[in-house]
């Protein structure tokens, strides 16, 4: 039967995923055969994002909109300013629906979309090639394996290109600081987006004599099965693209994308969120606190700053005067500092 909400923000880890509303017959997509999710992160992962997931304290309208994003299967786009967590939501949502080892894709200036779809290298491959490096008989080519000179050891599958195979759940992909990028790209996104598939050329045009090609896949060393270079997706993936809101977004864009906007966190939030990664608070956290609140009133300031701040003071043997120091140069104000005139 069909729920709302499915992420909950409060839950541990649960199955509720399985009774996601079925998708709006535009978002529908058929891509196969079905591939399983691979395996949660486990103690192999690296502590921050554990950490991460199992802390992050989500807000009512956050919940909401992470959930409009899962049942409409669109992204969502996360705006607000720094350290307010618009990183650290995707690792919670995947935490809890059980979805997965997130796939991070960081947007630079000079990302293009075929770096978050795929990468080739073709110098590799006529290097391998010319050398005979990799050459085996076809009777010594194990199951999953091929010929170190095929196209397809050459290739392999970005995170957004890993996040569109058509797995029977929804991958999480992060792309972060998408305000950072060139003009074109959240243009060149939007189709692919749209369609849920995009195409390989290379393989495309290998299909007549190699049909299939077994590529290697974003985040891990395992590869899936691509046939005749067409990637489409089965569950539209949970995407969290985040902005510190440095540029505007083409008007094409914003309608594909559910907005959330991530504010600066109320007291009764921050004490939350603080009591989250560092336990419960004492008289010296709570003033800490209301100092942070105060400068922040003034100018810009992030929640790890004041998590560095209160776990800096908890360290044996610091004086009250070093740790007052200590917290003054640790939340120093990121921007410029708001001006008051008296009229």
């Amino acid at each position: 039967m069909p729920m709302w909400p499915v992420y909950t923000g409060t839950e541990g880890p649960h199955d509720g995923v399985a009774h996601l509303p079925a998708p709006p017959p535009w978002r529908a997509f058929d891509g196969g055969p079905p591939l399983p999710l691979p395996p949660q992160e486990d103690g192999s992962a690296s502590p921050d994002r554990k950490h991460r997931a199992g802390t992050y304290q989500a807000t009512q309208e956050s919940i909401e909109l992470v959930n409009a994003a899962l049942v409409l299967r669109r992204p969502l786009l996360v705006t607000g300013p720094p350290g307010s967590g618009k990183s650290s939501l995707p690792y919670a949502v995947a935490r809890e629906l059980k979805l997965g080892p997130v796939l991070r894709w960081n947007i630079t200036s000079r990302s293009t979309l075929q770096d978050g779809l795929y990468q080739y290298d073709p110098m590799a491959r006529l290097y391998a090639a010319s050398k005979g490096a990799g050459h085996k008989r076809p009777e010594e080519v194990r199951e999953g394996e091929s010929a170190g000179d095929a196209i397809e050891d050459h290739l392999r599958l970005g995170p957004l290109g890993t996040a569109l195979l058509p797995y029977e759940r929804p991958r999480v992909l992060l792309i972060d600081e998408i305000d950072k990028s060139d003009l074109d790209l959240p243009n060149d996104l939007l189709n692919v987006l749209e369609e849920g598939q995009f195409e390989i050329p290379e393989l495309v045009r290998s299909a007549e004599h190699a049909p299939a090609a077994r590529l290697m896949v974003s985040g891990s060393a395992d590869r899936a099965t691509v046939d005749r270079g067409l990637v489409r997706c089965r569950a539209f993936p949970f995407i969290v693209l985040t902005s510190n809101g440095e540029r505007e977004f083409p008007p094409a864009f914003l309608r594909r994308c559910v907005p959330l906007h991530l504010r600066r966190p109320e007291p009764d939030h921050l004490e939350a969120i603080v009591r989250a990664h560092l336990g419960e608070l004492d008289g010296d956290t709570k003033r800490m606190i209301t100092t942070f609140l105060e400068r922040s009133s003034t100018g810009e300031l992030a929640t790890d700053q004041l998590l560095n701040a209160i776990y800096l003071s908890r360290i044996p043997g610091l004086e009250a005067r070093s740790r007052e120091a200590l917290a003054a140069s640790l939340m120093t104000h990121l921007g410029p500092v708001a001006e008051f005139h008296d009229f």
